[in-house]
């Protein structure tokens, strides 16, 4: 198999050795696309992917096109999308890639009690030895660059002997979707019982578990004792235990906050706000981010690193099926550390003197009705609930 290289000196590449590994962090999403389709048209065995939304844009049509010559060559290829995240499409553009002998499964097919938990996910496989994972999901704001219309996002390329966890990971999504879908008490097994390995490199699952999600539980492991944390973060409204939490590393250590300020979903930046408050009596830092709409999920805790597809609020933390990458390595986490630091320049600094100009009463509470919603209600429902808060876009995509 062979891609496409980037080199170290590419300023828009954060690269790292870590026990094994070979980690790659793309910044630019133009060059998350061209990653994506040089690991495709580079399959020779096996192409799996998981995602939440797949949009039949520029972008998808050519992820698309490629998975379909990647079958038409023998490559097994197989898809699991989630179902509502990705309604807006058609099943009929997948005929093409079933006809080359690939397979697509929707998750969550049908309306019934489980119908709101999500597969979030965003991971695609290539040939048993390669991982990519991130925020981002198949469609053109998302892979293009950066501009007023992009979600600003990362992606990130890990080798190594880890990536098997990932396989198996996705024959029990895979076999759970088309086998048992929708079948809640079996899916929080599955979560419930994935093993939570220990080392410099993990994976980590989340789920509908009635209690923090396994990743979660790592997070909250980590911000113990913690001296250090620095956050970007799309989504972010966490319940009363974890904000504690966060408010004790401010207060103790150094915490700093990178947030949304433009959105399609102005209730999740009310939701976000009604928090700042406390965070900022604690003595932490925050910025919202201004150029374009902020969806990376990256959190840096001491010499730890979590990144991956899991936002910071009570769907991710409780419900949502999600996976998050955690690498323990000094080096790592200084330049990813580095990283949301370069990013201040295009923020707002959101002082506490900032913050309670903009407060007002009527403000509050909106910001609360919106911590309410999002908590609750899948963002592809709450966005349509503006609340009079917020950047949005009119044009943007979810």
């Amino acid at each position: 198999m062979t891609d496409a290289p980037h080199p170290a000196s590419d300023p828009d590449t954060l690269t790292a050795d870590v026990a094994g590994h070979r980690l790659e962090v793309i910044v630019d999403g133009d060059q998350r696309l061209d990653r994506i389709l040089a690991l495709l048209n580079g399959a020779i065995r096996s192409i799996d992917i998981i995602m939440y939304i797949f949009e039949h844009d520029d972008a998808g049509t050519r992820v698309l096109d490629a998975m379909t010559a990647a079958a038409e060559r023998g490559v097994q290829v197989r898809a699991v999308i989630d179902s509502f995240g990705s309604s807006d499409i058609s099943d009929s553009i997948f005929a093409p890639l079933r006809a080359a002998g690939g397979s697509v499964t929707f998750f969550s097919r049908h309306w019934r009690s489980s119908y709101l938990v999500r597969n979030h996910q965003k991971l695609l496989l290539i040939d048993e030895a390669v991982a990519v994972t991130g925020g981002f999901n198949i469609a053109a704001p998302y892979l293009s660059a950066r501009g007023g219309n992009c979600w600003f996002d990362l992606g990130v390329v890990v080798r190594g002997p880890s990536v098997a966890r990932m396989i198996a990971w996705f024959e029990e999504i895979h076999d759970y979707t088309v086998n048992n879908d929708g079948k809640l008490l079996m899916l929080r097994r599955l979560i419930r019982e994935w093993p939570v390995e220990a080392g410099p490199v993990t994976w980590l699952v989340g789920g509908p578990t009635q209690r923090l999600s396994p990743w979660a539980r790592a997070v909250r492991t980590d911000l113990t004792g913690a001296r250090q944390l620095d956050m970007a973060m799309a989504y972010f409204s966490p319940g009363q235990g974890m904000l504690r939490r966060l408010g004790r590393v401010a207060r103790h250590g150094r915490a700093r906050f990178i947030m949304a300020a433009k959105s399609d979903n102005a209730a999740t930046i009310g939701a976000s706000r009604l928090l700042f408050g406390y965070l900022l009596r604690k003595g932490a830092q925050i910025w919202e981010y201004r150029p374009c709409k902020l969806h990376m999920k990256l959190i840096v805790i001491d010499d730890v690193v979590y990144v991956g597809t899991a936002n910071f609020d009570m769907r991710s933390l409780f419900v949502n099926v999600e996976v998050m990458l955690r690498v323990a390595d000094a080096g790592f986490a200084e330049q990813m550390r580095g990283f949301i630091a370069a990013q201040q320049d295009d923020c707002d600094d959101i002082t506490p003197a900032a913050h309670k100009a903009r407060a007002g009463w009527l403000t509050r509470l909106r910001w609360t009705l919106a911590w309410f919603v999002v908590g609750v209600a899948d963002y592809t429902v709450s966005r349509r609930l503006n609340f009079g808060l917020g950047e949005t876009d009119p044009d943007a995509e979810v």
